[in-house]
């Protein structure tokens, strides 16, 4: 199957999708003795993660940070010869630009859930403030196997908490609606505690005990409990930016053996019997012992149509929201006349009507985007939520003007750029809804019942970088498990 595959007696395996939950996957598996090829449609490999330059100033142009209490993303760096680039955020002090005001972010909160009205009485009314402790008044709510996060703080502390901490905060990591959003799958610590609590409040200051301030991974699926990661930082980046990191493990991948084949989608998979797969492309069909489906969950379940319909049906439902990263490059020299910028950046409640739903000073919170230019301030901003898709597929120049204007009104920014580029990313970030985790559940329990196939993937418990990278983990561990049980057949490439 793989000329360059190095001898060993693990099974043949196809990995479709060069993403990082892939690329984790086909490093796993080609680490532990498997022959892997890994397919890619695209011409790039790493999906959201991207790295690039603006004015001749590395950056960023997808995912810019990884969740340090979590250990996936940092072990796999450090694995692939990274470990002397992981750095934390220079600064993470950031804002909410709220009725017209840049209000420092509170502390004492879980994901914009407040144990009491006191932590979060700078960005909230009086009012909002008072209603916040209604919820030790209310009796308890019904919560049953689901529930989502907007609906229920709305319910114990009203639906200003909701518009303007829980949605800039838990609705922009998920590009989504917090009123939508499942509290299971999104934020899984204060979901375990509310069901025992009666009282939000004491569900959050159980939370906030137990060490897990950060949900399932502020991005991403999982407990969010354990280290304290990098120096105790909550957050790390790379040197030259965390688009690095794909390419990095692909170069593992290869000299450990591994294939990897860009511009080759994937256009048909079928089972040859009990124990084997027939992977077609334009140019080969690849006979491999197992596959790992890493693809986005649309191009999977056209994959899986036919050999697993219930898995392919639920895969097929599962919605995606749009977003664009809008970067922009300024001479410091410009920005002396005008107001600091605080911070690391804000984050923008939907509620206010703005057109950007965040802005990150790169400049400020990366030490290496400073050094590397330092006559030069990068930021970027983000625009685009599930619903949105008109705001992302407006012109470049469009973008770059209503994202200085928007910076123009929260800042006192009145500088021009000296460049600005645009990243989209369609069908980005799958969204999770009130059920999605049972949803996942029947999609891994179809496709259990096909020995040699697992998924991986953002689409199932969580969209963070630590958690995709979890996820192809997991998918290379069950295929390595199973063919130690199992005589692995002789793939091969016709």
């Amino acid at each position: 199957m793989n000329a360059n595959a190095q001898t060993t007696g693990g099974p043949d395996v196809v990995v479709v999708g060069g993403g990082i939950a892939g690329l984790a996957a086909a490093h796993r598996l080609v680490t532990a003795g498997a022959r892997v090829t890994l397919l890619e449609a695209g011409d790039r490999l790493g999906g959201k993660l991207l790295a690039g330059e603006i004015a001749g100033a590395p950056v960023d142009l997808g995912a810019e940070s990884l969740l340090a209490r979590r250990p996936e993303a940092l072990a796999l760096a450090e694995q692939v010869g990274l470990a002397d680039r992981l750095v934390a955020p220079a600064t993470t002090t950031a804002s909410v630009w709220s009725r017209g005001e840049l209000t420092p972010m509170p502390k004492g909160h879980v994901m914009g859930v407040p144990a009491d009205g006191h932590a979060v009485a700078g960005l909230l009314s009086e009012e909002a403030v008072r209603r916040i402790a209604r919820d030790a008044e209310l009796p308890p709510t019904e919560i049953g196997e689901d529930i989502a996060i907007g609906a229920y703080v709305a319910e114990r502390m009203g639906h200003e908490v909701v518009d303007r901490l829980v949605e800039p905060l838990l609705g922009g990591v998920y590009a989504g609606d917090a009123y939508r959003i499942s509290m299971r799958a999104a934020v899984p610590a204060l979901f375990d505690a509310a069901r025992r609590h009666a009282t939000l409040a004491e569900a959050v200051r159980a939370v906030q005990r137990a060490g897990a301030a950060t949900p399932s991974d502020a991005a991403g699926a999982g407990t969010g409990l354990g280290g304290a990661g990098l120096g105790g930082a909550a957050f790390a980046g790379l040197r030259g930016g965390v688009g690095t990191l794909p390419g990095a493990v692909a170069d593992a991948i290869r000299a450990a053996g591994g294939e990897i084949l860009t511009r080759t989608p994937v256009t048909a998979l079928r089972r040859t019997g009990p124990g084997g797969w027939q992977v077609v492309t334009p140019e080969r069909v690849l006979t491999p012992d197992a596959v790992v489906l890493a693809t986005p969950a649309g191009p999977a379940a056209a994959l899986l149509a036919d050999t697993a319909p219930a898995a392919s049906a639920e895969l097929a439902a599962v919605d995606y929201a749009s977003m664009a990263l809008v970067t922009l490059a300024f001479r410091r020299d410009d920005l002396l006349a005008g107001p600091a910028l605080p911070g690391s950046g804000f984050l923008v409640p939907p509620v206010d009507g703005h057109t950007i739903k965040a802005s990150t000073f790169s400049s400020s919170k990366w030490g290496w985007v400073s050094a590397s230019a330092p006559d030069l301030f990068v930021l970027r901003t983000s625009v685009g939520r599930h619903g949105e898709e008109e705001q992302v597929h407006r012109e470049d120049a469009d973008l770059v003007d209503v994202s200085l204007k928007d910076l123009a009104a929260a800042t006192g920014l009145a500088a021009r750029p000296v460049a600005s580029t645009v990243t989209r990313w369609i069908g980005g970030l799958p969204q999770y809804p009130v059920g999605h985790l049972a949803r996942v559940a029947r999609v891994r329990a179809a496709v259990s019942e096909l020995p040699g196939l697992r998924l991986a993937g953002a689409a199932y418990e969580g969209v963070g970088i630590p958690a995709c990278i979890a996820s192809g983990r997991r998918a290379a561990d069950e295929i390595i498990a199973t063919s130690e049980t199992a005589d692995p057949g002789a793939g091969h490439s016709s």
